[in-house]
C-alpha cells in the first residue's frame, strides 16, 4: 500500500516538474536571444536552439520517468529493466542538479531537488528485488517458486517437511 502511494506521488511530482524544466529553459533561451551575444565565436541562434532542445528533451525524459512510476504504482509491480534504468538515471540527475543548485540557486532549490531524489529512490527501493515476497513464505522462498523438486523431495539446504 505504501509503495503504491509512493510511486503515484513520485509520478505526480515528476509530471509537475516536467513543464517547469521546459519553462526554465524557455526563459534561458529568451535571454540568449535578447542578448544576441556569442560565446567563443558560437552562433547565438545555435545556443538558443540548443537551450530549447535541452529543455524539451529534459521535459520528455521527466514525463517518461513519471510514466514508469505511474505504471509501477497502478500495477503495483516493479518496473522492468529499462524502467529501473530510467528511474536510476533520473535520481542521479536530481542528485547532481541538487549539488549544483545549492550554490547557484540556494537551499530552497536544493531541498526541492532532494525531495524529488528521495521520492525516486524510495520508489526504486520499495519495488526492489525482494518486493515480491509474500507474508506466508520463508526467507528463501518467493511467491511462485517451488519449495520441493518435482519428486517431492525438499530442495538443497531445506529441512524436510514434517509428516
Amino acid at each position: 500500500m505504501v509503495r503504491r502511494a509512493t510511486a503515484l506521488v513520485t509520478a505526480a511530482v515528476l509530471l509537475l516538474e516536467a513543464p517547469g524544466i521546459v519553462a526554465v529553459n524557455a526563459v534561458m533561451a529568451h535571454f540568449l536571444e535578447a542578448q544576441s551575444m556569442s560565446l567563443d565565436g558560437m552562433d547565438p541562434e545555435a545556443m538558443v536552439a540548443g537551450t530549447w532542445g535541452l529543455g524539451i528533451a529534459s521535459g520528455a525524459a521527466l514525463v517518461l520517468c513519471a510514466l514508469v512510476a505511474l505504471v509501477a504504482g497502478v500495477r503495483d509491480r516493479r518496473p522492468g529493466r529499462l524502467g529501473r534504468a530510467l528511474l536510476v538515471g533520473c535520481a542521479v540527475v536530481h542528485g547532481i542538479l541538487g549539488a549544483v543548485a545549492v550554490g547557484l540557486l540556494g537551499w530552497g532549490a536544493f531541498a526541492f531537488l532532494m525531495a524529488v531524489f528521495g521520492l525516486v529512490v524510495l520508489t526504486l527501493v520499495a519495488y526492489g528485488k525482494d518486493a515480491g515476497r509474500t507474508a506466508g513464505k520463508g526467507a528463501g522462498e518467493r511467491a511462485g517458486e517451488p519449495s520441493e523438486d518435482p519428486a517431492g523431495k525438499p530442495l538443497a539446504g531445506e529441512a524436510p517437511a514434517p509428516a
